[in-house]
Order: C-alpha cells, then sequence, then structure tokens
C-alpha cells in the first residue's frame, strides 16, 4: 500500500508538471497495485488521452463510469458524455451515440438540472453543423454555453461558445463569429480550460478561421497552438492536426521545403483517423506545386479516403498535366455539389456551403475554364467569386476575387487589366503569399505585352521567376521562362522565332495544343500552325523529337 501511495503521488506532481507520459506510467503502476480512486482514475483517463493510449482512455472512461454510476449519476454521465465527444471526433458514430444514450439515461435517474445536460447538447450542436443547419447548431450550443454560465463550468463554457463561434461562421456572419471565437482563446490561452479539451479548442478554432478565410487569425492562432504543443513534449492527440495547420501556413509564406516535412509527419501522426484526409490533401497540395505530379497524384488518393473529392487540388494537377478537359469535368462535379453562394438565409433553411469551399472552387475553376478557352464560363465564375468576396470581406477572399479578374481581363485582352493585377499583387503581399503573388506578376507580364511594352513584361516575367526558382515551383519556372522575350536559356533556339519557342517550350513540358492555346493566350488553330512550324524548321516529325531538340538546345 505504501508503494502504490507513492506512486498516486508522484504521479500527482507529474500530471500537475504536464508531464504527462511519467504521470500516465505512474499511475498505471499504482493502479496495479491497488485499483486508483475517483480523483486519480480521473488523471489517469486524461493521462492516457494526452499521450496517445485512446483505446486505454477509452476502457478507463468506461470503468470510470461504470464505478460513479451508483454514487455519483452526474460524475459518471461526464466520463460518458466526455468519451462520447471524443469517439464523435474520431468518427465513430454508432459508438458515441451509445455512449450519450447512456449519459442521458444516468442524468435522468439522477433528476434535476446539472452542467453535464449542458455537455448532452455539445454533439447535438456538431450534428447541427454537418448538416448543414447552424441555425439549430447556434441554439443548442448557446443553451449550452448558457448552462455553463449558471454552473461555472469553464470547459463546457468553452465548448459552447465555440460551437456558436462555428454556427455562425456556417451562416456567414464572420465579424461576430471571430469576436467570440478570440474570447474562447483568452480562456484556453490562460489555462482554464482542460487539457484535453483544450486542444480541441485550439484545433477547432484555426479550423474555423480558414474556414473564415481569415488568414492571419489562423496564422496567429497556429502559433500559439504549436508552442502549446511544444511545452508539453509527450502530447499526441494533437501533434497531426497543429502539423497540418502549420504546413498550410507555411505553403502559403513560401517556405515550401518545411511544409513538406510538416505534411509527411502529420500523415504519419494521424494514419488511420480521419483526420488523415487533410493532411494527405496537404501532402498532395505541396508535391504538385513542387511538380512532382506522380507523388501528388498518390497523395490525392490517399486522402479521397477520407475527403470524397479532394477538389481542387486534383483538378489543378490534372491541368497541370494537360488534361484540361478532365479538369473541367472534375470541379464543375464539384460545383454542382456546392450550391451556388447566397447571403445568410432565415433560420430552418439549409444555408449555403462555406464561403471557403465555394470560393476555392471557383477559383481554380475560373482558371480551368480560361485554359480550356471557355471566357464565358470563367467570366461566370468571376462574378460569383467577386459577390462572395464583396459579402464575405475577408482579405484572402479579395486577393482571390481580384486575381481571377484579373487574369479572365488578361484573356479579353483588356487593356486595364494591369490595374486590377497591381491590387491584387498588393493583396497577396499583404497577406504575405509570396508564389500566389508571383503568378499575379506573371499575369501582370501578359498585360505589358498586350499593351506593347516588351521591356516590362520581361521585368514582370523575370521578378516572378526568381521567386518561383527561390519556391521550387518547377512548373511556374518552366512556363514563365516560354513567356520571357529573351531569357537567358533562349540562346539555343536556332531558327525558331520568339513566339515559336514560347509555344516549343510548352509543347516539352507535355502540355497539349489545347493547353499552350489557353497558356499563350492563342487560339488552337494558332498553336497548331506555330507546332507545323517547328516541325519544319527543326526537321521533326513528332512532338518526342521536337522535345528532345528543347532539352538537346537548353530551351527548357
Amino acid at each position: 500500500m505504501a508503494e502504490s501511495a507513492d506512486l498516486r503521488e508522484r504521479g500527482r506532481c507529474a500530471y500537475r508538471l504536464r508531464d504527462w507520459a511519467d504521470a500516465y506510467a505512474l499511475l498505471s503502476s499504482a493502479d496495479r497495485e491497488s485499483p486508483l480512486e475517483a480523483d486519480d482514475l480521473e488523471l489517469w483517463v486524461t493521462t492516457a488521452y494526452l499521450t496517445g493510449h485512446d483505446d486505454v482512455g477509452d476502457d478507463l472512461s468506461a470503468r470510470a463510469c461504470r464505478e460513479c454510476a451508483d454514487g455519483d449519476p452526474a460524475r459518471a454521465a461526464r466520463y460518458a458524455l466526455r468519451l462520447a465527444i471524443l469517439l464523435l471526433l474520431r468518427g465513430e458514430a454508432a459508438r458515441s451515440g451509445g455512449w450519450l444514450t447512456r449519459a442521458r439515461r444516468l442524468l435522468d435517474h439522477r433528476g434535476g438540472d446539472c452542467a453535464e445536460r449542458g455537455y448532452l447538447l455539445v454533439p447535438a450542436a456538431f450534428e447541427h453543423l454537418v448538416e448543414g443547419d447552424p441555425a439549430s447548431a447556434e441554439a443548442a450550443s448557446a443553451e449550452a454555453a448558457a448552462i455553463a454560465e449558471r454552473f461555472s463550468d469553464l470547459d463546457l463554457l468553452a465548448l459552447g461558445r465555440l460551437g456558436v463561434g462555428q454556427a455562425l461562421v456556417a451562416a456567414g456572419r464572420i465579424t461576430p463569429a471571430l469576436a467570440l471565437l478570440d474570447e474562447v482563446m483568452v480562456a484556453v490561452t490562460a489555462d482554464e480550460v482542460s487539457p484535453i479539451f483544450a486542444g480541441i479548442v485550439y484545433c477547432a478554432v484555426i479550423e474555423t478561421c480558414q474556414e473564415a478565410l481569415d488568414l492571419r487569425r489562423a496564422r496567429e492562432w497556429t502559433v500559439a497552438l504549436t508552442r502549446w504543443c511544444e511545452a508539453q513534449p509527450d502530447l499526441v492527440p494533437y501533434r497531426g492536426q497543429c502539423m497540418v495547420h502549420r504546413s498550410e501556413i507555411m505553403l502559403v509564406q513560401g517556405v515550401w521545403a518545411d511544409a513538406l516535412d510538416e505534411a509527411r509527419r502529420a500523415c504519419e501522426s494521424l494514419a488511420g483517423r480521419p483526420a488523415a484526409g487533410a493532411a494527405f490533401y496537404q501532402l498532395a497540395e505541396v508535391h504538385r506545386l513542387r511538380g512532382e505530379f506522380g507523388q501528388a497524384e498518390d497523395a490525392y488518393r490517399q486522402a479521397s479516403r477520407w475527403i470524397p473529392q479532394p477538389q481542387p487540388g486534383m483538378a489543378l494537377l490534372r491541368m497541370a498535366q494537360g488534361h484540361v478537359d478532365a479538369a473541367a469535368a472534375m470541379l464543375r462535379r464539384a460545383l454542382e455539389g456546392a450550391v451556388g453562394f447566397v447571403a445568410p438565409r432565415p433560420a430552418g433553411i439549409e444555408p449555403a456551403p462555406p464561403a471557403a469551399v465555394r470560393s476555392r472552387l471557383l477559383a481554380a475553376n475560373v482558371e480551368v475554364m480560361i485554359a480550356a478557352g471557355d471566357l464565358v464560363a470563367a467570366r461566370a465564375g468571376v462574378h460569383e467569386l467577386v459577390a462572395i468576396a464583396d459579402h464575405v470581406g475577408a482579405l484572402l477572399l479579395r486577393a482571390m476575387a481580384l486575381h481571377a479578374t484579373g487574369a479572365i481581363r488578361v484573356a479579353e485582352h483588356d487593356p486595364d487589366a494591369a490595374e486590377v493585377l497591381r491590387r491584387a499583387w498588393r493583396a497577396w503581399q499583404d497577406l504575405d503569399a509570396p508564389y500566389e503573388a508571383a503568378r499575379v506578376r506573371v499575369l501582370m507580364g501578359l498585360a505589358c505585352r498586350e499593351l506593347e511594352d516588351p521591356d516590362s513584361a520581361d521585368m514582370e516575367f523575370d521578378a516572378a521567376r526568381l521567386v518561383f526558382e527561390q519556391l521550387g515551383a518547377v512548373p511556374d519556372v518552366t512556363r514563365v521562362r516560354a513567356f520571357m522575350r529573351a531569357g537567358p536559356q533562349a540562346g539555343g533556339a536556332g531558327p525558331l522565332t520568339a513566339r515559336e519557342v514560347q509555344v516549343l517550350r510548352l509543347v516539352a513540358t507535355g502540355m497539349t495544343n489545347r493547353a499552350v492555346a489557353a497558356e499563350l493566350f492563342l487560339s488552337e488553330k494558332t498553336v497548331a500552325r506555330h507546332v507545323s512550324n517547328i516541325f519544319t524548321k527543326l526537321g521533326v516529325s513528332s512532338r518526342a523529337a521536337a522535345t528532345a531538340y528543347a532539352y538537346e538546345h537548353a530551351l527548357v
């Protein structure tokens, strides 16, 4: 007994110091000597989850629920409710429902009001959000928060306010949502929330900021989450989600090598869990932008185990491979599944999908439609994207809308394209997004060329090329070199004109005539004529032979 008491005390001390692995091991040993009582059992349950022993945590929660059922049904219900919430977040809806039913039965047997009745509303609010009913989700979450305030339950208060914030974002009411989420995070960073729920809230707030397209907030809270995780080296459950968010931020900020490493670690950490879908999608995005198309496709397929349509990434991969028609079909299907954007609707009516989802699909679709030569469809996508940006007001959305507007104006040979593109470039610069800013500079170069200003065009292309090379954006480097009037690698052009060199460089990347036409804003017939002239001048009869010439003469 003395040894058991010593182990329990050392376990409690380790818990207070947040040495979760030591606390878990010590309390496990203490329980083998003598079964832990309720308070120590609660610490053991917590350390099991925090160190990634989910199955053990589930078993211990069930044991604690049984042991408390007769003497303290409210505490037993709390164990059941926390287990139900954790199971729901892991995607185990049936088991979660079973534990919710048990918790409800325990509370009905106990009778009276208590904080635990508020926890019953948390999974209900989550289900309402999944079903596309933010009004019901907000109502359930607000009621949970009110119960939390009556009983001074800070965990429940954080979960309730989190749910209200998520519901407001889903309904398009961004400003009040973000203010509420900031308040929730104040409680978390002040250690007012228990460790298990603190991690859940951290990740959920960051994801919600991303849905709200508030990149700066998402970045700020991602840094906070990273510090929180690093301060607890033994922590396991939140490492994977933290890595996904960090990788997303790194990718935007242009730290691509680190983004790739972080995405790989996230995939390993989250293997077998539903959250692995986001990790593999992020890994695929990094590979795609780096031009590692085979690895990108493998990762998108892994992501599709949890994400039915890994879009728009997969479509953009197909476009980069020259399969514009396939890309267009993918995005058409994805957009049909996400109904058109509308302003927030009255309670009881199913809302439009989050602006983040539809806007990313629209931005990609504009790019693909321009590549396909369907400027009418591209213009329609721009109009809808601008409407979303005007309604939501997020800087990220404004940058996307200006970028798309500039792209369609270049495709339509609009002389005013340059002014819109300058605004788009400034918006991306304000967001510290070098890759997107460089893509805008490519469009600015094309706009300058339309204005018969080749010197300015080449300066824009060269500035973009330098950024792409620093990032490791291989496909973009190849494309921008094709646009350059007289780059450092054009010396081996031989009998070809500058325009024919541009066409050959793109053909050498595997692009079809249609894709080349879209890239250079020419007709497909004109590209076919250029390809024919290239074959004649070089004395070759196939695209493969022309490609070989391009490589032999350092044109690509």
